[in-house]
């Protein structure tokens, strides 16, 4: 019994310096000028005036950058944006996500290179969607290439007030 609880600590050793580049408190002024470099993971509370890092948390700021395969809470005071995010990102003037977004996009203009969710905002464009609804003034998925031709499934390439994709 004794030998299966070393074996074990020594696993949970492995682990642990597995997650050793990951913190759990962020703050910044700039990527470059934070209390973390900007290639540690955050898995946590992120409080930026611009920040930019991989995130597991929540990130709080003017302006929040999420690098790689990022997920949870983004509230920007002006913009967020990301190469893939899973979550929410919530900002007064823009969000955008060059790859995959799964979840809520709220904001002024939104746009995700692949859309898997909600766009919320004055302007939203999703380069390619799978199950997608937008609402707002002006909804792009340029992906859907014809006018009510799926209709029920998707609606058009451009709509006002509301377009989706299912």
């Amino acid at each position: 019994m004794m030998k299966i609880w070393i074996l074990v600590l020594i696993a949970c050793g492995f682990a642990t310096g597995a997650f050793a580049e990951s913190r759990s408190f962020q703050a910044s002024l700039t990527p470059d000028l934070a209390i973390e470099s900007k290639t540690t993971h955050i898995n946590g509370l992120s409080l930026n005036v611009w920040g930019e890092n991989p995130q597991t948390g929540i990130a709080i700021g003017i302006v929040n950058g999420s690098t790689g395969d990022s997920s949870g809470l983004s509230l920007g005071l002006l913009a967020n944006y990301a190469e893939s995010y899973r979550g929410a990102q919530l900002a007064w003037i823009a969000n955008y996500a060059s790859g995959q977004v799964s979840g809520m996009q709220w904001g002024g203009f939104n746009y995700a290179g692949n859309l898997n969710g909600l766009q919320l905002g004055l302007v939203n464009y999703a380069e390619a969607a799978g199950p997608s609804l937008q609402i707002g003034f002006v909804n792009i998925m340029n992906q859907t290439k014809g006018w009510f031709t799926s209709f029920p499934n998707e609606v058009a390439p451009v709509m006002v007030l509301a377009n989706w994709r299912f």
